[in-house]
C-alpha cells in the first residue's frame, strides 16, 4: 500500500533580516509569536498551519532576487479582506493586485517582508 501526504504542515519564508520581517508580520498582519521558536527563526501562532520567518539557509542569497518566492503562491485567510486591504494601503504597504472577488472570497496581493508577494482572502 502506498503512503501519501496530508498537505502542508509548516510554511517559512527565508529572509535577510528576521527581526524586521517578524515586526512587519506583527505590525501589519496582526500575527502573534508562538510560545517557542527554533534558533534563527520566529514562528507565529497561526492555524491550521504554523507560519515562520527564518534566517537564510546556507547557500541562499537573495541579494540579486527581485521577488523572493517567485512562482510560489502563499495565501493567508483573514476575517475581513476589505479592511485589511485598507489598513495595509494606509500604512504604505505596496498593494500588488487590487481587491477582487475570487472563489475564496474577496482577495488581494501585497508586498510582504523583503518583497515576497503575499495574498489575503476571506471575509
Amino acid at each position: 500500500m502506498s503512503v501519501s501526504i496530508d498537505g502542508p504542515s509548516f510554511v517559512a519564508l527565508q529572509v535577510r533580516d528576521v527581526d524586521a520581517a517578524a515586526a512587519f508580520c506583527e505590525r501589519h498582519l496582526g500575527l502573534r509569536r508562538a510560545a517557542v521558536s527554533p534558533p534563527h527563526a520566529v514562528v507565529f501562532d497561526t492555524e491550521p498551519i504554523p507560519f515562520a520567518i527564518r534566517e537564510l539557509l546556507p547557500g541562499v542569497d537573495l541579494t540579486e532576487t527581485a521577488r523572493p518566492g517567485l512562482g510560489v503562491a502563499l495565501w493567508f485567510r483573514t476575517s475581513d479582506a476589505h479592511r485589511l486591504h485598507d489598513q495595509l494601503a494606509a500604512a504604505g504597504v505596496k498593494i500588488l493586485t487590487p481587491l477582487t472577488d475570487s472563489p475564496f472570497g474577496p482577495m488581494f496581493s501585497f508586498e510582504g517582508p523583503e518583497g515576497y508577494a503575499l495574498t489575503a482572502h476571506g471575509g
